[in-house]
């Protein structure tokens, strides 16, 4: 959004401070979404995603306040498949543990939620926000509510015949969250940046915007590790049990299949996507120091080109250790964190 568009879109008060507090605001609000990325990574990791059964949206804010309700919610998770496939003989003590992961990480959302729609609507009703900028914010929301929607509809595939979650749904989950988050920062950015007076090439523009996409799939890509397990075989690097291109690659028909159900397929391609990534940063970053950007373009693609480094070391970490719950959630924040630049990039070239 231009400083002309914001200046049509903000009323009641000088454009550039009422920009700012908005631009504040959605800042603030993506990082509670990045909050809720990582501990829903973690909720994942520690198993602990399935230990409530039922979707109680509006009157699930409070936690079990004593013992017999306690009971209660560990009398109903008995009653499915993950305790009585992996966790049979489970205490109370035990399932507490693994309850507060996946309460907290849900409450964690309805704040996100309150954190949202309040404000914005105070920003509404002050003339500050409205036109195109109250609808972008409006679909915002609206998507976070879908999201709430889409990790029930996820949960529920692990309470029917197998306790694990569908690949799918957690990688829909995934991607739904990236998408607020990246919508959110773009927005935001939208309301603070000026511009540089540099002109960027197309080919720079483009392809800030394709590695941008490249990254988002390598994200999706690690969902679908995530779902089917795939990070606890296979676990060197860069080899896959001693070859380049492992056995079982494409053993599935039909053949689009191996893509989101064979495991050594998926893990494959996740090694690829990441390998890709890591030369599309490189590129870019090599392609930026010719174009004489200004100091607000360069730096994103700089940092950009740091974090790649960092995520790619996290990763193949996180693979040769066979996904410790600790490197497990750094590598999730790392993707979400290298996304981050990408858009910061994106937008900071668009000009």
């Amino acid at each position: 959004m231009s400083n002309e568009n914001i200046s049509q879109t903000l009323n009641g008060t000088p454009s550039q401070t009422a920009s700012r507090a908005i631009a504040y605001w959605l800042f603030t609000v993506a990082a509670m979404v990045f909050a809720m990325i990582v501990l829903g990574g973690v909720t994942r990791l520690t198993q602990s995603g399935l230990s409530m059964v039922e979707w109680r949206p509006v009157t699930g804010w409070l936690p079990p306040l004593n013992e017999d309700v306690w009971e209660e919610m560990f009398a109903k998770y008995r009653q499915f498949p993950e305790y009585q496939e992996k966790n049979a003989g489970m205490t109370l003590g035990e399932f507490k543990g693994i309850f507060w992961f996946e309460f907290l990480h849900r409450l964690l959302g309805r704040i996100i939620g309150l954190a949202f729609f309040a404000p914005y609507l105070f920003f509404v009703f002050k003339g500050w926000v409205k036109g195109g900028l109250a609808w972008r914010l409006g679909v915002i929301f609206i998507l976070g509510g879908l999201q709430g929607g889409l990790g029930w509809f996820m949960v529920k595939s692990g309470l029917v015949d197998r306790p694990d979650v569908s690949q799918y749904r957690l990688a829909a989950h995934l991607s739904l969250a990236l998408l607020i988050y990246g919508a959110i920062l773009w927005v935001a950015l939208s309301l603070v940046a000026r511009p540089s007076g540099v002109v960027v090439s197309s080919g720079l523009k483009s392809a800030a915007l394709y590695l941008t996409a490249l990254i988002f799939l390598t994200a999706f890509s690690g969902a679908l590790v995530a779902g089917l397990d795939a990070g606890l075989i296979y676990n060197t690097f860069p080899l896959m049990d001693g070859d380049l291109i492992p056995d079982g690659l494409m053993e599935m028909s039909p053949a689009y299949l191996n893509l989101f159900e064979n495991i050594t397929t998926v893990q494959f391609d996740h090694r690829v996507l990441a390998m890709m990534t890591l030369a599309a940063v490189v590129m870019l970053w090599l392609r930026s120091r010719k174009q004489g950007l200004a100091p607000s373009q360069q730096t994103p693609i700089n940092y950009l080109g740091v974090m790649v480094i960092v995520q790619l070391g996290l990763g193949i970490s996180t693979l040769l250790l066979a996904v410790p719950v600790s490197l497990g959630a750094l590598h999730q924040a790392g993707a979400v964190v290298l996304l981050g630049f990408a858009i910061w990039t994106a937008h900071a070239v668009r000009n």
